[in-house]
C-alpha cells in the first residue's frame, strides 16, 4: 500500500509540474499561432539608413533568428517622439494604431532618441507619464502582452538637435522611473552598442551590424523570458 501511495503522490506531482509549465507557456505565447512581437520605436528600429533595410533592421534580423514559431513586425516610425507635446508624437501614427491592431505578444520599445532634440525635451517632465500610458495601453489588449522598453542606443554625438549628453544624463533616468512605476524590464541597448562608434556613420543610426547586435540584446532578453515560463 505504502509502495502504491508513494507512486500516487508522485503521479500527481508530476501532473500539477505539467500543468503549471502549460499555464506560463499559454500566458506569454500566441495560443493561436506565432508568439508576436511588436518592435515600436523610431528612425533606428525603421532601420533608417541600413542597405536593404526588409532584411537588416533589428526587427528583420530578429525575426530571421527566431524563426517561423514567431512572427516579428518591426513598427518603427522615422522621427517619431515617446512625448505627445513631441514633433512627430509616435501616438498620432498609423504604425501605433498598427500596433495594438497587431494584438502583440510581446513589445519592445525603444523611444527616446528624437525626445532628446531641444525643441521636444522642453516637455521633459511629461515624459515619465506618456511612456507609462503608452506601456498601458499594450497592456490592455486582449492579447496581456509583455512589455520591455529599451535605453536608446548612444549617440556619437549626436546630429539634428539629438545629443547623447541628454540621452545618457537624462532620458535614460527617467525610464528608469518608467521601469520602477510599471514593472516592465529595461534591455540596456545603450551599453549594448557602447563604444562602437564605428558602427554609427551619421552618428545617430546604427548600420546592420550595429542593428544585428540590438537583435542579439533583445533576441536573448525575450527568449529568456520565454524559457523560463517552460
Amino acid at each position: 500500500m505504502t509502495y502504491i501511495s508513494s507512486i500516487t503522490r508522485r503521479a500527481f506531482v508530476a501532473i500539477l509540474v505539467t500543468t503549471a509549465c502549460l499555464v506560463g507557456v499559454s500566458a506569454f505565447a500566441a495560443e493561436d499561432g506565432p508568439t508576436r512581437v511588436a518592435c515600436v520605436g523610431d528612425s533606428i528600429t525603421f532601420g533608417a539608413g541600413i542597405k536593404d533595410r526588409e532584411h537588416n533592421s533589428y526587427p528583420a534580423q530578429l525575426q530571421a533568428k527566431l524563426g517561423d514559431k514567431w512572427s516579428v513586425k518591426n513598427f518603427g516610425v522615422n522621427g517619431a517622439t515617446l512625448l505627445k507635446h513631441g514633433d512627430k508624437p509616435y501616438w498620432q501614427q498609423k504604425a501605433y494604431k498598427d500596433a495594438l491592431a497587431f494584438q502583440p505578444n510581446i513589445v519592445v520599445i525603444k523611444l527616446g532618441t528624437n525626445d532628446s532634440k531641444p525643441q521636444n525635451w522642453k516637455f521633459k517632465d511629461e515624459y515619465v507619464a506618456d511612456y507609462v500610458e503608452l506601456i498601458e495601453s499594450f497592456r490592455k489588449l486582449d492579447s496581456k502582452p509583455r512589455v520591455w522598453v529599451c535605453y536608446p542606443v548612444p549617440a556619437y554625438p549626436g546630429r539634428w538637435g539629438i545629443t547623447d549628453k541628454v540621452m545618457k544624463e537624462e532620458v535614460m533616468p527617467r525610464i528608469d522611473e518608467v521601469a520602477k512605476q510599471t514593472d516592465a524590464p529595461i534591455i540596456d541597448l545603450y551599453k549594448a552598442l557602447s563604444d562602437k562608434k564605428e558602427l554609427f556613420p551619421d552618428t545617430v543610426h546604427p548600420n546592420a551590424e550595429g542593428a544585428g547586435i540590438m537583435m542579439e540584446k533583445i533576441a536573448e532578453t525575450i527568449t529568456a523570458k520565454a524559457d523560463a515560463k517552460r
